[in-house]
């Protein structure tokens, strides 16, 4: 058991409104917390919504008073992740505590750019909890949501939070903790104030001293990220490859070994590792072959897309065909996709699940085409879409790239019964979504007469389209039919836009089908897989900010 420690007696402040008055109550709260959780057998990360949806149905059942919801809430995320927390060394570990615990008179010690310097004076409680902190292992901060907490979770050097904190800034950093799927213990101040604050001490040092074997495997991405990019140096995909010194064979070699964000071969990889439960100092061969495969069905991709699209630019460079020809470019496409299949066929597995692993490729493929071929249809004949048309072929062309790099994944770790309709309905979401961001990604240049953002299918003018009245509709229309107009036509276009508050319409789309592919996870049971799948949202769409203190969060707020 851990030591108690003590302080000084300072004059302290009831809790405020919306916290239980008694530790009596608040225990009880706790309680009911845990017993809940483990009656329902929740899985973080959960959303702030799912929250507080259990955590009605709590109250609907007790006597607890509504303006104690949040609070609940706290208690409920808690007890969710208390095992994986628990289950995580204490050097990997960080303590997060805020300023305003100190005796505000009589604190001797100085600030820096990451927070207080404590002098373990004596006159407030800081000075104990981080000895006994510190001494266990942990890494303790003395600040409020300082930005130096989600460097350290990035670098892999810490892999769960323990903190203390008032409600307020706690609901504002949540999204924060689940968007990175963090597992961590929050413990609510009484009461706000950034002054003289107090806590419940006893739950703030059970939660520094959780310790358990559980559940709680948390993927390092940064070093899985860093093992995927190794797999494509020229080196490492000659000796998977086994490449002659044809030109198809040499362009293919160059072609794949090309910068990019490798998020499908990188998802692939995390997938395994996730439902595997481990992560070997090196990648297994048929894991290789794998993620080396997903990345030859995605630049194949490319390739076909870049002639069908006719853009004579990727990466920087000009685009294969623009080099070398269409022709030779077709055929470098070609032979990536049988390398691909190849590399699938020769994986030293069970035969049932190769035979399911060839068969997730090939529909993926299949459905990746007939979603190319709906957007080239379009191409022949630009016009004004409905959002709906535009998301089915944002879903039939984007979506199968990512279920094809989850389940492959899966696959190669074991079989996948039970998951195929969650990964469909996440990659759905998620594809859309991956489709949506471009488009608002284009939004600033989509009429300029260099952009190759109107050789598809947008969601910007399909929105546009609905919200239009007759002339302007007219307007959008005659652009896509001729977008290299003259600059007054431009300027209509994007005036239209702008008054149509089109962008904003689309990041809220953005917003709705991001939520759908977090609420899918719901079901999953595999804390690593759903906190593996709920950070990939968080890296692709750069969920992750800087976190300020809670005076920093009212300034932004008044």
């Amino acid at each position: 058991m851990p030591a108690d420690f003590t302080a000084k007696t300072r004059n302290y402040k009831q809790p405020q409104e919306n916290i239980p008055k008694t530790k009596q109550l608040r225990d009880k709260l706790n309680q009911l917390a845990e017993e809940y959780v483990r009656r329902q057998k929740l899985i973080g990360p959960l959303s702030i919504n799912e929250l507080r949806k259990h955590c009605e149905n709590i109250i609907s059942s007790s006597d607890i008073k509504a303006e104690h919801l949040d609070f609940l809430a706290v208690l409920v995320n808690n007890q969710i992740w208390r095992q994986a927390v628990a289950s995580i060394p204490y050097n990997k570990r960080l303590l997060l505590l805020p300023k305003c615990l100190r005796d505000s008179e009589n604190c001797p010690a100085a600030f820096d750019r990451l927070g207080l310097l404590c002098e373990n004076c004596g006159s407030c409680r800081i000075g104990d909890i981080k000895s006994q902190a510190e001494q266990l292992g942990y890494t303790v901060l003395i600040a409020e949501g300082s930005p130096i907490v989600m460097s350290l979770i990035e670098t892999g050097k810490i892999e769960a939070v323990i903190g203390a904190s008032c409600l307020n800034v706690l609901e504002k950093t949540f999204p924060y903790m689940e968007a990175g799927a963090i597992p961590g213990i929050a413990v609510p101040l009484l009461y706000d104030g950034c002054v003289d604050t107090n806590l419940d001490a006893d739950w703030l040092l059970d939660a520094i001293y959780e310790n358990s074997i559980g559940n709680g495997y948390r993927l390092d991405l940064k070093d899985l990220r860093d093992r995927v990019n190794n797999l494509f140096t020229t080196s490492s995909l000659e000796a998977c490859l086994n490449l002659d010194d044809s030109l198809t064979e040499k362009l293919a070699l160059e072609w794949i070994s090309a910068s990019g964000k490798r998020w499908r071969p990188f998802i692939a990889v995390c997938a395994h590792y996730a439902i595997a439960s481990k992560s070997d100092s090196a990648l297994s061969d048929d894991l290789c072959k794998v993620a080396v495969a997903v990345e030859c069905f995605h630049k194949a991709s490319l390739i076909h897309d870049d002639i069908e699209d006719d853009d004579l630019l990727r990466y920087g460079r000009k685009t294969l065909h623009a080099e070398y020809g269409v022709p030779i470019a077709l055929n470098v496409g070609d032979f990536l996709l049988g390398e691909g299949y190849r590399l699938l066929s020769q994986l030293e597995i069970n035969k049932n699940r190769k035979a399911k692993i060839l068969q997730v490729a090939a529909l993926g493929h299949r459905e990746l085409c007939l979603g190319q071929g709906k957007e080239l249809d379009w191409f022949r004949n630009p016009k004004l879409l409905s959002v709906k048309q535009v998301i089915d072929i944002f879903k039939k062309k984007t979506s199968p790239a990512f279920e094809v790099a989850l389940k492959l994944g899966v696959l190669s770790a074991k079989n996948s019964s039970g998951l195929d309709n969650l990964l469909e309905e996440y990659s759905e979401a998620l594809g859309i979504a991956y489709q949506i961001k471009d488009d608002i990604n284009d939004f600033d240049t989509i009429t300029s007469p260099d952009s190759n953002a109107l050789n598809r299918p947008s969601v910007l003018f399909a929105i546009a389209r609905e919200r239009a009245k007759q002339n302007d509709r007219k307007v959008l229309e005659s652009f896509l039919k001729i977008p290299a107009a003259s600059e007054s036509s431009r300027q209509s276009v994007s005036e239209i836009m702008g008054r149509l508050g089109v962008k904003k319409l689309a990041m809220n789309l953005l917003e709705f089908y991001k939520h759908r592919a977090i609420s899918s996870l719901e079901p999953l049971d595999n804390v690593a897989f759903k906190g593996l799948l709920r950070r990939i949202i968080s890296k692709i769409f750069d969920e992750i900010d800087i976190m300020g203190c809670c005076n920093d969060y009212k300034a932004s707020n008044e």
